[in-house]
């Protein structure tokens, strides 16, 4: 046997081994139990990153059981949360997976590799599933646009986006980028998959039976990202753990490329009885976690992992996140045609073990025995803490302070401004700074993309059916009041799809808080979760699955409590889908839903106040719901030219954006009585400006009447015009909007 925990502490070079991977002394003692006798250094090394909080979710797994507890029931929902990724039935013997994971702390260590190696991980989990990866999306938050941090991390983190999914050739259909003085420091870099797929050749991460070998192919094992997402993502950052961060994950687009075609191949063979990628904690999650969903054993030669550095340890294998790898577990009988396939493409394939039923992972090294424990404790029994929550005591006074008294636009002039000030605005302007680096139409298959209000794409080259996807989250909201705020990112989500004319089926989500042992971050986690699993229920939206990230804070500093949420819609024909921007002449603006008096946490307070308090908007899923289901009837009938959802900065933005598009003007003319400050800037959910053909608009109007949804017509499109004119208050020429929108973020981050 290697040195175990004792001979390393006696060494003198560190006190406690197990600390220093991050175990607490209660976890090392369970850990003795477990075994009945001292870890050996490569187990230690196994339940270190197996237990850490990203592997476990140890902090938040009894908050996540509302999920499956308070799922709606679903007739889609083909495989839900434990597996790579969710997998739901979109029709036609077609499903689709998507997911969507975190990789924050490496993006902001090594901005390129931490998110190229991110879009790489998540693409694998959905490989995993059976699926070919059809597009990927991202969620990105930096600190403040003018923060000398920001310029250093975000071109890097949208060079490797780009860079690692461009060279993929999958394309980025859609996302969102935001900035607050809260990310500095720690940037949100939540990336998202999507994979297609029969839904009869679903694939999942067992290894059964016994005798069967267990094949590790792809890259070479490295010494890059030892101990990387694993454990970046269980601590927060400080001065003091500088030093303890781990090499970030090198990763290498080509290489994955060609290995997602070999799957491809294995899986049309049907050649796997299993099947897992190699993520975060590396071998040690792939042998435990394949062997604890299957037979239940697995024997392992460690010394037979094909190496790029000779010299690793056993221990450093373990724990290397060296990307591009896959482990599968393949019968005897199919073994030969698995190489064969492998050696085609050039993929290294080496069988490294066989399954067993002994219960037991076992691994050697060179003849030694290193490894032997129960895989079920690693993968699936580690710790589990109900940690302390307790509701911030300075919350009631946040929400108190409504800003009421914050001076509001009167005149024309001021209306004027504050339009262009919040066009100008970070998290309003133009992105194509940022979206212009990526692929979005790659494969053919691309319908709809940034900046859509959703991105859209067919499930195959010959099929009219199409799925639509919406990244949403706003962590202002999320401050004010986490149960509201995860909701509102679910909302307008959901939103986002159903204005595309696609009927909204899934949710996955990434969960972005501060470090768990703090009882108000744990109180907005659970706030969070539950107002999640709230609303999926009454949208009858599953969790399908996502990633939890925790310690997204540098020393006592903390991100806003960031849910987001992605959520995936099917359309049957794309050539009903609805686009986003006005592009024809004459049509009604059809204003949909009612507005109200809300702008707690609003980009009107954010933007022209510096100010953030009172309560959000308030959601109303009934109206979400009724919302989706006339647009979806309107997207069939091609009753509607453009729908845009109202969302920050309410009205005023949605008309910013619909007119520079395609640049049409449009005369909007306020309903008799209404508040205009209220009507333009309001953030009330459950609201879309709809443009309709005059010849389409009593039939429209007629089908919002008969299902009861509010409408008002408020203006028309004129391509002739080249202003945006809001009756007796203002009017702003297209160019000038245009030149607001569009030169914020080449301003500070170069053209």
């Amino acid at each position: 046997m290697i040195d175990t925990v004792e001979q390393a502490r006696t060494s003198g070079k560190i006190d406690q081994p197990y600390e220093a991977l991050g175990l607490a002394a209660d976890e090392y003692q369970r850990i003795r139990k477990i075994l009945r006798r001292r870890p050996t250094s490569c187990e230690l090394a196994i339940y270190s990153v197996m237990w850490s909080e990203h592997c476990s979710y140890k902090s938040s797994k009894v908050h996540l059981r509302r999920f499956s507890e308070n799922a709606p029931p679903s007739s889609a929902l083909l495989v839900g949360p434990g597996e790579n990724a969710g997998v739901v039935d979109v029709g036609d013997g077609w499903a689709v997976t998507f997911k969507i994971e975190s990789h924050n702390h490496p993006s902001y260590v090594e901005p390129y590799q931490g998110a190229a190696t991110g879009v790489g991980g998540i693409v694998r989990d959905i490989l995993t599933m059976g699926a070919r990866p059809v597009a990927v999306m991202d969620s990105l938050r930096f600190g403040r646009i003018d923060d000398p941090d920001t310029a250093r991390v975000l071109p890097g983190v949208v060079a490797g986006i780009g860079g690692y999914g461009n060279c993929l050739g999958l394309p980025n259909i859609g996302g969102e980028t935001a900035f607050d003085a809260s990310y500095a420091g720690n940037p949100l870099v939540n990336a998202l998959c999507v994979g297609v797929l029969r839904a009869d050749a679903i694939k999942l991460a067992q290894a059964h039976g016994v005798g069967n070998k267990v094949v590790l192919f792809g890259s070479h094992t490295g010494g890059d990202g030892i101990g990387g997402a694993s454990v970046l993502a269980s601590a927060t950052f400080d001065l003091a753990s500088e030093q303890k961060r781990p090499s970030v994950q090198v990763g290498d687009p080509f290489t994955e490329k060609v290995l997602i075609e070999c799957c491809l191949e294995i899986f049309a063979a049907d050649l796997v009885v299993g099947i897992q990628d190699l993520g975060a904690a590396g071998l040690s999650c792939a042998t435990t976690e394949l062997a604890a969903a299957g037979t239940g054993g697995m024997d392992v030669q460690l010394d037979l992992v094909p190496l790029r550095n000779a010299n690793l340890t056993p221990e450093e294998i373990l724990m290397s996140e060296s990307q591009e790898r896959m482990m599968a577990v393949v019968t005897p009988a199919n073994l030969a045609a698995f190489l064969a396939v492998c050696a085609k493409w050039d993929v290294t394939a080496t069988v490294i073990g066989e399954v067993t039923d002994t219960g037991r992972l076992r691994m050697t090294w060179y003849d030694e025995l290193i490894v032997d424990l129960p895989p079920k404790t690693a993968a699936n029994e580690g710790p589990v803490y109900n940690r302390p929550i307790a509701r911030p005591i300075e919350q009631d006074v946040v929400v108190r302070n409504d800003g009421a008294e914050l001076p509001r636009p009167r005149r024309g002039d001021q209306f004027r401004s504050t339009v262009l000030r919040l066009a100008a605005s970070a998290n309003l302007a133009d992105k194509s700074w940022v979206t212009d680096q990526y692929d979005r139409y790659v494969r053919g298959n691309t319908v709809l993309a940034q900046p859509e209000n959703a991105g859209m794409i067919r499930v195959s080259d010959d099929a009219t059916t199409g799925i639509a996807l919406a990244l949403d989250a706003n962590g202002r909201y999320a401050w004010l009041d986490p149960y509201a705020g995860a909701q509102l990112a679910l909302a307008e989500a959901y939103r986002n799809v159903a204005v595309t004319g696609a009927r909204p089926l899934a949710v996955t989500n990434c969960l972005n808080f501060g470090a768990p042992e703090d009882p108000g971050v744990m109180w907005q986690f659970s706030e969070a979760v539950r107002g999640l699993a709230d609303g999926c229920r009454e949208l009858g939206t599953p969790v399908t699955g996502g990633n939890v990230s925790f310690y997204n804070q540098t020393g006592m500093s903390t991100i806003q409590p960031t849910p987001v949420v992605g959520v995936l819609g099917v359309i049957d024909d794309v050539a009903k889908r609805i686009r986003h921007a006005f592009h024809t002449d004459g049509a009604g603006l059809y204003l949909l839903g009612e507005t109200r008096d809300e702008f707690g946490g609003s980009e009107w307070m954010q933007i022209e106040h510096r100010y953030l308090g009172g309560h959000p908007p308030a959601v109303d899923f009934a109206a979400e719901q009724l919302l989706a289901k006339v647009l979806g009837e309107a997207s069939r009938a091609r009753l509607v030219d453009s729908a845009h959802d109202l969302s920050e900065g309410g009205l005023a933005q949605a008309l910013v954006e619909s007119c520079v598009r395609n640049g049409v003007g449009a005369r909007i003319t306020l309903p008799d009585g209404a508040d205009p400050f209220v009507l333009l800037f309001s953030e009330t959910t459950a609201r879309a400006i709809v443009a309709v053909p005059h010849t389409e608009q009593a039939r429209f109007v007629a089908l919002c009447e008969e299902h009861g949804q509010a409408q008002a017509r408020i203006g028309v499109t004129d391509m002739l015009s080249t202003e945006l004119t809001v009756e007796d208050l203002f009017a702003i020429p297209i160019d000038e909007l245009r030149a607001a929108w569009a030169g914020t973020l080449p301003a500070h981050l170069g053209v």
